[in-house]
C-alpha cells in the first residue's frame, strides 16, 4: 500500500509529460486544416465574428418589450415639517402651526413595460447589424486566406530545410570521404599540399552551409509551430514531399486562370465597407424622423411609523399607468444636417475605395499570374543548372582522380554545384508560394 502514492505521482507524471510531448503528424492539407482551426489569428477571427453575432442581437433587442423594475425603501429619520396657517388648527390669525404629514417609514415597488413602435434609427440599425455581421463572416474568410498562405509557406519553407540538411548532410560525409582517400595519397606522397588543402577549404564550406542548415531548420520549425497555433515544444512530422507539392504546382493552365472579381473576398470586404457608408448615412437622416414608444407602468406602496413591510396585515396601495410618448426633434441648429452631411461624404469616399479596390485586385492577380511564370521559369532553369553543375562536378572529379585537372578547377566545380541546390530548392518554394497566391484569386479552396 505504501507504494500507492507513488504509483499515483508516476502516472500524473507521465500524463504530464504526454501532454506535453504530444506529436502531428501532418500533410500540407491537414496543416492548413489545423491551422484555420487552432491558429491565433483564426480563433480571434472566430470571436470576432461570434462578437458580431452579438452586436446584432443587442441591435435587435433595442425594439422589443424591455421591463425594468425597482424597489426602495425609506426611513425618515428626521421627517420634514409643513407649516400651515394657525388658524386651522384654532390658532391666531396669522401664525402658523408646524405639523408633520406622513409616515416615518416607506417602502414600494415598481414595474415598468416599454415598447418601441417606429424609430427610423432602430430600422436602420437593424440593417447595419446585418452588413456589419456578413463584413465580420468576410473578413473571418479573409484570416482563413491569409492562414492558409501562411502555412504553405512555413510548411514548405520546413521542408526545404529538411531538403538542404539532407543533402549538406550527404555532401559533408562523401567530401569527409574523399579528404581521408585523398590525405593518404598524399602521405605517400603521390599528391600536393596543394590540393588536399583545397579540398579541405571545401569541406569546410561545406560544413559551413551543413550548420547553417541546421539553424535554418530549427527556425522554420517553431514558425511552422507559431503558424499552427501549438506550443512550440511540439514533435511536428511532415509527411508530404516538396518535390511533389512543386510538381503539382507547375502543372499547366494555372497561367490561364480567370479572375472573378465576385468571388475576390478583399471586393467584398469593400462592398460591405460601402453598404455601411451608406447605411451610417441613412442613420443621421433618420434622427429627423419622430420616434414613438408606449409604456406601461405599475407599482405599490407601503407606509408605517415602523418596520412592518413583512408583516401579512400591512396595507400595500397600487397604482398602475398606460401612456404613450412621442418624440418630434424640432430645432437642431443644424447639428443634424452637419452630420448627414459627413455621412454623406463618408459614403462617396467608401465608393471610391470600392473602385480602387476593384482596380488594386485586377493588378494585383495579373502580378501572381507573372510572379507565378516567372518563378516557374526560374525553378526550370535552376533545376536544368543544378543538373548541369552536377554532371560537371562529376566530370572534375573524374578529371581530378586521374591528375588531369588542378584541385582548384575541382572546387570550383563543386562550390558551383552546392550553390545550385541552395538556389533550386529557394525556387521550389518560390513555385509554391507563389501558385498559393495565385490560387487566392482563381480557387480559394487550395488544397
Amino acid at each position: 500500500m505504501r507504494s500507492l502514492p507513488f504509483l499515483l505521482l508516476f502516472g500524473l507524471c507521465s500524463m504530464t509529460l504526454l501532454a506535453q510531448n504530444k506529436s502531428y503528424t501532418l500533410s500540407l492539407s491537414q496543416a492548413v486544416t489545423l491551422a484555420q482551426d487552432s491558429s491565433y489569428a483564426s480563433l480571434n477571427a472566430r470571436r470576432e465574428m461570434t462578437r458580431a453575432l452579438k452586436k446584432k442581437w443587442e441591435t435587435t433587442a433595442t425594439g422589443l418589450p424591455q421591463i425594468n423594475g425597482s424597489i426602495t425603501y425609506n426611513n425618515n429619520l428626521k421627517q420634514p415639517v409643513t407649516l400651515i396657517p394657525g388658524e386651522i388648527a384654532g390658532g391666531a390669525p396669522g401664525t402658523f402651526t408646524p405639523v408633520i404629514f406622513g409616515t416615518e417609514q416607506n417602502a414600494a415597488a415598481q414595474a415598468t413595460l416599454e415598447q418601441l413602435i417606429f424609430d427610423g434609427s432602430y430600422l436602420v440599425g437593424l440593417q447595419a447589424a446585418k452588413t456589419f455581421l456578413d463584413f465580420s463572416k468576410n473578413a473571418y474568410e479573409k484570416t482563413q486566406i491569409e492562414v492558409e498562405k501562411s502555412v504553405v509557406n512555413a510548411y514548405g519553407s520546413a521542408l526545404m530545410s529538411d531538403a538542404l540538411v539532407s543533402v549538406f548532410q550527404n555532401n559533408h560525409r562523401a567530401l569527409k570521404e574523399s579528404y581521408r582517400e585523398l590525405e593518404i595519397v598524399y602521405q605517400n606522397g603521390m599528391a600536393e599540399l596543394e590540393s588536399l588543402e583545397q579540398l579541405e577549404i571545401t569541406l569546410l564550406e561545406v560544413k559551413g552551409f551543413l550548420d547553417n542548415a541546421r539553424r535554418s531548420q530549427l527556425l522554420a520549425y517553431h514558425l511552422l509551430r507559431a503558424t499552427l497555433g501549438v506550443p512550440l515544444e511540439t514533435e511536428l512530422i511532415l509527411t508530404d514531399d516538396l518535390n511533389s507539392l512543386v510538381l503539382s504546382a507547375s502543372m499547366p493552365g494555372s497561367s490561364e486562370s480567370t479572375l472573378d472579381l465576385n468571388r475576390q473576398i478583399d471586393v467584398r470586404i469593400a462592398e460591405n465597407f460601402k453598404e455601411q457608408r451608406r447605411l451610417e448615412w441613412q442613420l443621421e437622416r433618420s434622427r429627423a424622423l419622430p420616434s414613438f414608444s408606449a409604456f406601461l407602468n405599475y407599482s405599490t406602496q407601503g407606509f408605517s411609523d415602523e418596520f412592518s413591510f413583512t408583516e401579512r396585515d400591512q396595507q400595500w396601495f397600487q397604482s398602475s399607468m398606460l401612456g404613450f410618448r412621442m418624440q418630434l426633434p424640432l430645432f437642431s441648429s443644424g447639428f443634424r444636417s452637419a452630420r448627414s452631411k459627413q455621412a454623406k461624404i463618408a459614403w462617396d469616399q467608401a465608393k471610391t475605395d470600392y473602385t480602387q479596390t476593384l482596380q488594386a485586385t485586377q493588378i494585383a492577380f495579373e502580378n501572381a499570374k507573372s510572379d507565378y511564370s516567372l518563378t516557374k521559369d526560374n525553378y526550370n532553369n535552376a533545376l536544368r543548372s543544378m543538373n548541369l553543375a552536377e554532371r560537371v562536378a562529376q566530370k572534375n572529379q573524374i578529371k581530378f582522380d586521374q591528375g588531369l585537372s588542378s584541385s582548384f578547377d575541382l572546387y570550383q566545380a563543386q562550390s558551383q554545384y552546392y550553390r545550385s541546390q541552395q538556389n533550386y530548392y529557394t525556387t521550389l518554394l518560390a513555385l509554391l508560394n507563389a501558385k498559393t497566391v495565385l490560387d487566392t484569386f482563381t480557387d480559394p479552396q487550395t488544397f
